[in-house]
C-alpha cells in the first residue's frame, strides 16, 4: 500500500517547551515540625536556603496523616528548589517536645498529642539518606550558636516562647542533652498556682502561663469579657485566630488587659530562666520565636530585669542578651548543622 501522502495543510505539532533544568549539586532537607506548621528548607553546603514548603501541622489529625505531610513536604521543598534529588546528602528534623536522638523516635509531643513517632526511621528508609533528629528548641539554639545572634558564645541558652515555651543549652559546641532524650524542657516545670486545666491542685506549668497560647487563651477571656474590643472584632475571640501579631498590636497600642497580661506572664518566665542560669550559668541568652519576634524591646528589656530580680547575682551579672537572628528557619538550618556536625561525611555528587 502506498503511503499516504502528507496533507501540507497540516499543521506540525507543537514543539515542546524547555525543560526546566535542575541544579546538580549538593544540598541537605532542613525540617521544622512545628506545633502549628511544618516546614521543610532546602539548604546548600553554606546554609542558604534554596527552597521551602509549609503545611498546616493539625496534630489531632493524628500521626499516619503527620508521617505523610512530613514526607510531601520534602519532596514539594526539593521540586520548589529546583535541584536534583539525586543532590540529597542528609535530613536534619526538631521536633516539639520530648525526642531520643540516637533512636530518632518523638516520645512525646504534647502539643500534637503525638507519641512514640519513629520518624528517623520514616525518612532514612524513604529518603535512604543520614537523618538527624532532635528537639526543635535545641535545634533552634544550635543553629543560633553556630550561624546566629550566639556565634562566638562560649554557652547559649536559647529560649523559645510559642505553642509552649521551649529551651535548649549549648556549651562549648555541644547541646546538653539526657542520656536517652533530649533535656531542657523548661515549659514543662511546675510552680505554685493553678488554673482549671491544672492536672496537680495547686501547680501549674510554666508554658501554661508563658506560651503564646497560653497568651491567645487568656485574650480571648479577655475579648468574651469585653476588655479587648478590637481584637475581639478581628478574631471573634477565635483562639486559632489570635495570633502572635494580633496579640503583640494589642499589646502595642496600649490595651490594659493586654498588657497585663504580658507583663505578668514574663515575669513568669523570668522566674523559669532565672532558675537555668542558677543551675548553668550561661554566658549569653537569646531569645526567639513569634511571640520575641513581634515584641523584641518588651521581651528583651523586661526578661533581662526579671531574671535579675530572681537569679543568683553573681551568675545573672554579665550574662549577654541578644533576639535570635535566624527567625522562622533557626530550627530548619539548626537541625542540619547537628547532622553535618556529628555525621561528617564527603559530599556526594548528584
Amino acid at each position: 500500500m502506498a503511503a499516504k501522502k502528507k496533507d501540507k495543510s497540516e499543521k506540525a505539532p507543537a514543539a515542546a517547551g524547555p525543560v526546566a533544568k535542575v541544579k546538580s549539586i549538593p544540598f541537605w532537607i532542613g525540617f521544622d515540625l512545628g506545633g502549628t506548621k511544618m516546614l521543610a528548607c532546602v539548604l546548600d553546603k553554606d546554609y542558604k536556603i534554596l527552597g521551602t514548603a509549609r503545611k498546616s501541622t493539625h496534630g489531632s489529625d493524628g500521626q499516619a496523616k503527620g508521617r505523610v505531610k512530613i514526607v510531601k513536604a520534602i519532596h514539594e521543598a526539593i521540586e520548589a528548589a529546583g535541584v536534583d534529588p539525586k543532590g540529597l546528602q542528609g535530613i536534619g528534623i526538631g521536633c516539639p517536645g520530648l525526642v531520643n536522638p540516637d533512636r530518632g523516635v518523638l516520645i512525646h509531643a504534647p502539643n500534637l498529642g503525638w507519641n512514640n513517632l519513629q520518624i528517623g526511621t520514616l525518612l532514612r528508609t524513604t529518603f535512604k539518606k543520614p537523618v538527624s533528629v532532635l528537639n526543635d528548641v535545641d535545634a533552634g539554639t544550635y543553629g543560633e550558636y553556630k550561624l546566629g545572634a550566639g556565634k562566638g558564645s562560649r554557652s547559649l541558652l536559647g529560649i523559645f516562647p510559642g505553642t509552649g515555651v521551649g529551651a535548649g543549652f549549648v556549651y562549648d559546641g555541644r547541646i546538653i542533652m539526657g542520656r536517652a532524650a533530649s533535656a531542657m524542657e523548661l515549659g514543662m516545670i511546675y510552680l505554685p498556682g493553678t488554673h482549671l486545666g491544672s492536672p496537680h491542685e495547686g501547680a501549674v506549668l510554666l508554658e501554661d502561663l508563658t506560651s503564646r497560647l497560653a497568651l491567645a487563651s487568656q485574650a480571648g477571656v479577655a475579648c468574651y469579657r469585653g476588655q479587648l474590643p478590637e481584637l475581639d472584632r478581628k478574631t471573634q475571640g477565635n483562639l486559632r485566630e489570635i495570633r502572635s501579631k494580633a496579640l503583640a498590636n494589642a499589646v502595642r497600642t496600649e490595651q490594659e488587659a493586654a498588657v497585663q497580661m504580658f507583663r505578668s506572664s514574663i515575669r513568669y518566665l523570668g522566674m523559669g530562666v532565672a532558675a537555668v542560669v542558677n543551675l548553668l550559668a550561661p554566658d549569653h541568652i537569646t531569645l526567639g520565636g513569634g511571640l520575641v519576634e513581634e515584641l523584641p524591646d518588651i521581651y528583651l528589656n523586661t526578661l533581662k530585669q526579671e531574671v535579675a530580680r530572681y537569679a543568683v547575682p553573681g551568675l545573672s551579672k554579665g550574662i549577654k542578651f541578644s533576639i535570635a537572628k535566624l527567625g522562622g528557619t533557626a530550627v530548619a538550618i539548626g537541625s542540619v548543622a547537628w547532622l553535618r556536625e556529628t555525621q561528617p561525611s564527603r559530599p556526594t555528587r548528584a
